[in-house]
C-alpha cells in the first residue's frame, strides 16, 4: 500500500461528502437548498447564481422536476461552511429512480436521512438505509416539518429505534410543536437557536426566561418535561458507534422556515467521517495516498442543451486531480487527459484546478467514460460496488419517423451509457428493448428523447416480465441455451448476455433445467468491465 502523503491530510480530512435521502415529500429539496443558503453558496433559497452569467437555476433543474416537484436526477453541489469543505448529493427521492441512488451511496461518506414529522420511518426510508447499512454508511437524522402536525417526539425516536434497529441521541429538542415551533433546544451545550441566521443563544437551562416567553404556559411547561426526560434517558452519543451506522444523533427543525438547518450542517461537520478508505480489487485504498485514483458513479448528458455535452461525475478516493493531468482509464488500459475537470453546483460549473479525495469532478467526455469506470495515476485497480439491476418493466421504443431509427438508437445508447435506463439488443436482431424500474423513467426517457434529440417516440409491450444476466464457467452450454430461443437472448450496453423471460414461473423453470448457468439479478459494473 502507498505510503499516506502527509501534504494532503489536511485538505482531505476538511472533506464532508454526504447524500440526503428519505421518502418522497418528506421535504429534501427544500433542506438541500437551505444547507446551500445556510452554507453562504446561495443567496436566495430556490435559486442557484452562476458566477459568471449570472443565470438563475434550481436544485431540481430537469423540466419533468420543476412539473411534478420531484427530483429524479442526482445534483452534485459543492460548498464551504465554517472551514469545511461539502459536498452533497441530492438524490432521487422517488423509487423508480432507485438505481441512480444506490449507485449514489457508493460515492458519499455519510448520509441525512430526512423524516416527516407527522409520518416518521416510511417504505422508501427504510429501503435506503438498509443500503447505507450494507455499505456501513453513518446517518444524521433530521426530522423535518416540526412547524406542522407532528407526531410525538418520543413517539419518532421510538419509531427509529424499532423500524430501523438503530439507538438515537437527540441533540437538540423542538421548542414547541406545529404554529408554536419557535426553534430549537441545544441538549449538549444548553442553548436555542430560533432562526437559522441567527447564531445559538446560551441559556439557563430549559426553564430559562426567554424560552418561557416563547411558548404558551401549557406548551412550556411540557417542553421542559421533555426536555427533561430526554436528557435522562437518551443514550451518550458514541461516535464510534456512529461512523460504524448503528447510532444516529436525531435534530428537529423546518427546513421551509429556516429552522434546524444550522444545527444540522454544523453536526455534518463536526460528527460525519473525512472521507474513507474505499475497497478495490486487491487492496484498500486510502484518502491520504500520494496517487490520484476514483471511480465514475454518474452519467449525465445535456446539463447544458445549447452544447450537448456529457458529463461523468467521479468520486475522488486518494491523492490530488489536477488539471492537465493524464489519468489511466483502467478498462481500457489507455491513457486519458483530464484538461477540464469542473465542480458543479447543480447545472452550473467552474473550473476543478485540483481536488482531493472525497470531491466529486465531473470530466467531460465524448462517450469514453462509463459507470463503474476507474481513473488511476497507472496502477492498474478496480474498485468495487456500482451496482445494475435487472429491470422490472420491458419496452420496446419505435420512433414516430421511421426515417429517424438511427438517431433513435444512437440516442438510447447514450441513455444508456447514463443509467437512464438499459437497453438490450436481441440475438434474432429485431428492434432494441429498453428496460427500467419503474414507469416514471419512462416518461422521463420520452421527453429528453423529445427535448434532447427532437425524437417522438412511443412504447410497445413485450411479451417479457423478467430479465436476468447469464454467465457459466461452460461457454458451450450457454451457446446452447442461446440457440433454443433466439428471441428470448440479449446483450446489454457492455456486451453481456441477458435472459428475457415471459414470466418468474418461465425463469425458475429454465433455472431448474439449467442448473450449469448463474441467472443474477444486479451486476457488478466494475467487475464485468475489468474482465
Amino acid at each position: 500500500m502507498n505510503a499516506p502523503a502527509s501534504g494532503l491530510a489536511d485538505p482531505v480530512s476538511r472533506r464532508r461528502t454526504f447524500a440526503i435521502i428519505s421518502h418522497p415529500d418528506a421535504g429534501k429539496t427544500t433542506l438541500t437548498e437551505k444547507l446551500l443558503l445556510f452554507g453562504g453558496a446561495i443567496q436566495l433559497a430556490g435559486e442557484v447564481k452562476a458566477k459568471r452569467n449570472q443565470r438563475q437555476t434550481r436544485s431540481d433543474w430537469m423540466g419533468i422536476e420543476r412539473e411534478r416537484g420531484i427530483s429524479v436526477v442526482t445534483s452534485v453541489m459543492t460548498f464551504e461552511y465554517g472551514g469545511w469543505v461539502f459536498n452533497l448529493l441530492d438524490t432521487p427521492g422517488h423509487e423508480d429512480f432507485s438505481e441512480d441512488t444506490y449507485r449514489t451511496l457508493t460515492a458519499v461518506d455519510a448520509a441525512v436521512m430526512v423524516l416527516d414529522a407527522a409520518k416518521g420511518i416510511e417504505a422508501r426510508t427504510l429501503k435506503l438505509v438498509e443500503v447505507c447499512r450494507l455499505r456501513d454508511i453513518p446517518i444524521v437524522t433530521f426530522i423535518n416539518k416540526m412547524d406542522r402536525e407532528t407526531m410525538d417526539p418520543f413517539d419518532l425516536l421510538d419509531d427509529i429505534e424499532k423500524t430501523l434497529a438503530m439507538d438515537t441521541t437527540p441533540m437538540t429538542w423542538p421548542i414547541g410543536r406545529g404554529r408554536a415551533f419557535a426553534g430549537t433546544y441545544d441538549l449538549v451545550r444548553s442553548a436555542i437557536r430560533l432562526k437559522d441566521a441567527e447564531e445559538a443563544i446560551p441559556v439557563n437551562g430549559p426553564e430559562d426566561s426567554r424560552i418561557e416567553a416563547m411558548l404558551p404556559e401549557a406548551d412550556f411547561q411540557q417542553f421542559v418535561g421533555e426536555v427533561e426526560l430526554a436528557a435522562g434517558a437518551a443514550k451518550p452519543f458514541v461516535r464510534q458507534s456512529f461512523l460504524e451506522g448503528h447510532h444516529t444523533p436525531v435534530y428537529w427543525g423546518s427546513a421551509l422556515r429556516d429552522m434546524g438547518v444550522k444545527d444540522l450542517i454544523e453536526a455534518l461537520g463536526t460528527f460525519a467521517p473525512s472521507p474513507r478508505e474505499q475497497k478495490a480489487d486487491g487492496r484498500t485504498v486510502t484518502a491520504t495516498e500520494e496517487r490520484m485514483t476514483g471511480f465514475v458513479f454518474k452519467i449525465q448528458a445535456n446539463m447544458d442543451p445549447n452544447h450537448r455535452d456529457r458529463i461523468a461525475f467521479m468520486r475522488v478516493c486518494s491523492g490530488k486531480l489536477q488539471r492537465g493531468m493524464k489519468a489511466k482509464l483502467v478498462r481500457t488500459g489507455k491513457p486519458m487527459s483530464l484538461h477540464t475537470p469542473q465542480f458543479f453546483f447543480a447545472q452550473d460549473r467552474s473550473i476543478a484546478d485540483e481536488a482531493f479525495a472525497g470531491d466529486i469532478v465531473g470530466i467531460p467526455n465524448h462517450g469514453t467514460l462509463r459507470i463503474g469506470d476507474t481513473l488511476t495515476e497507472g496502477e492498474d485497480l478496480v474498485f468495487r460496488g456500482v451496482p445494475s439491476f435487472a429491470p422490472e418493466i420491458l419496452r420496446r421504443v419505435r420512433a414516430a419517423d421511421a426515417m429517424k431509427a438511427k438517431k433513435l438508437k444512437e440516442a438510447l445508447q447514450q441513455m444508456a451509457e447514463e443509467g437512464v435506463v438499459q437497453v438490450f439488443l436481441p440475438f434474432d436482431g429485431s428492434q432494441a428493448i429498453v428496460g427500467v424500474v419503474g414507469s416514471l423513467q419512462l416518461d422521463v426517457l420520452a421527453e429528453r428523447l423529445k427535448n434532447e434529440y427532437g425524437l417522438e417516440i412511443s412504447f410497445e409491450t413485450t411479451r417479457f416480465a423478467v430479465c436476468r444476466w447469464v454467465s457459466t464457467t461452460e461457454p458451450a452450454k450457454l451457446d446452447e441455451f442461446s440457440r433454443r430461443d433466439s428471441s428470448a437472448m440479449a446483450r446489454d450496453l457492455d456486451g453481456d448476455p441477458v435472459y428475457m423471460a415471459t414470466s418468474p414461473y418461465s425463469l425458475r423453470y429454465e433455472e431448474e433445467r439449467w442448473p450449469m448457468l448463474k441467472f443474477t439479478d444486479v451486476k457488478d459494473y466494475q467487475k464485468v468491465k475489468a474482465g
